[in-house]
């Protein structure tokens, strides 16, 4: 079936999709006694992760006596998953010190916005050390948005080469992408085969702006796991406005009744896990609901459809964008 003929039948038939992560002989159908984070499998690689992972940002500025405590607090409470990247500011600086001591036990994501082989053997390099680390568990080509990524980043001596031989070095030992594109996560996923993707799965772009349906999929028929962000937010901030979460450039949702709700529907899709928002509010409050997670009702996904009526998605489909920049070349 060709790509585009797939995403319009995607579309449609995602909400009977076999929600096989959820079963009854999964991870974390196994865990539901415990009071631990649950883990379910990443993709077909064998590898099983915590539902809720911590991103980078939560550290971001942190002292590093607390960035401690929160690292090995998240630990404690069943947390193997991290996620962190060179644009997050100081925060490799700050995880890899904290996360040193339970390195062996925990599944580390790193990703480079860099396009070119050169450019990103540097950076992965660098983060590396910053992380105090021999290896990455996941290496991601980070933010692909234009037809221009795609191109260079998987062109000769692209970003993609460098992943590659990463990998055969021992650097490396699964690879994947974040997108917030639709468009750029469909042709990544046809151009190479990646172990997972990194992408919003939240109601208000699932409902409002058919953004999501079509990369649960295609990834899934492609054996990719995947890897939600965003699962907390709820739209955009007005222009010029203050950002009460400064490491959210977004509104994200804050009662918890809702953010439970927000969060529960991204871990009813057949996900393996959700990197909350950067705050540490917000990444605690997810915490605290991770363990004893249980999927949506149907009445449950009707009152997050009226929640998100009439609400500006953060991200849409189709969104214009890589199709215009893609008419350049």
């Amino acid at each position: 079936m060709k790509r585009r003929m797939f995403m319009k039948a995607a579309a449609a038939t995602v909400t009977g999709a076999n929600l096989s992560l959820l079963s009854t002989d999964s991870a974390e159908a196994k865990m539901s006694a415990s009071k631990s984070i649950p883990k379910r499998p990443y993709g077909k690689t064998g590898e099983y992760i915590s539902v809720i992972g911590l991103g980078g940002m939560v550290l971001k500025d942190a002292v590093q006596d607390h960035a401690n405590m929160v690292v090995r607090e998240a630990v404690e409470a069943g947390v193997t998953y991290f996620d962190v990247a060179p644009s997050y500011g100081d925060a490799e600086l700050k995880l890899g010190p904290a996360l040193e001591p339970f390195r062996n036990d925990v599944f580390l994501a790193c990703k480079s916005t860099m396009r070119t082989k050169k450019e990103l053997t540097g950076e992965l390099n660098r983060s590396l050390e910053r992380l105090r680390t021999d290896h990455f568990d996941l290496y991601q080509l980070h933010a692909l948005t234009t037809a221009d990524d795609i191109r260079t980043a998987f062109g000769p001596d692209g970003a993609l080469e460098a992943v590659e031989q990463a990998k055969k070095d021992g650097k490396v030992r699964y690879t994947g992408f974040s997108a917030h594109s639709v468009e750029a996560a469909m042709e990544a996923l046809e151009l190479f085969r990646f172990d997972s993707i990194l992408v919003p799965i939240n109601f208000v772009v699932w409902y409002n702006g058919s953004f999501g349906p079509q990369l649960v999929e295609y990834a899934r028929s492609r054996d990719a796991a995947v890897l939600a962000i965003k699962s907390m937010a709820f739209t955009g901030l007005p222009e010029g406005a203050k950002r009460p979460f400064p490491n959210c450039w977004y509104q994200p949702v804050t009662d918890e009744e809702k953010a439970s709700l927000a969060l529960r529907f991204t871990l009813s899709q057949p996900v393996t896990a959700a990197v909350p928002p950067g705050d540490e509010s917000l990444f605690r409050m997810a915490l605290k609901l991770a363990p004893s997670f249980i999927p949506l009702t149907e009445g449950e996904k009707n009152r997050l459809k009226r929640l998100a009526e009439d609400i500006e998605p953060l991200f849409s489909y189709p969104s214009g964008q890589f199709g215009v920049v893609k008419q350049k070349g």
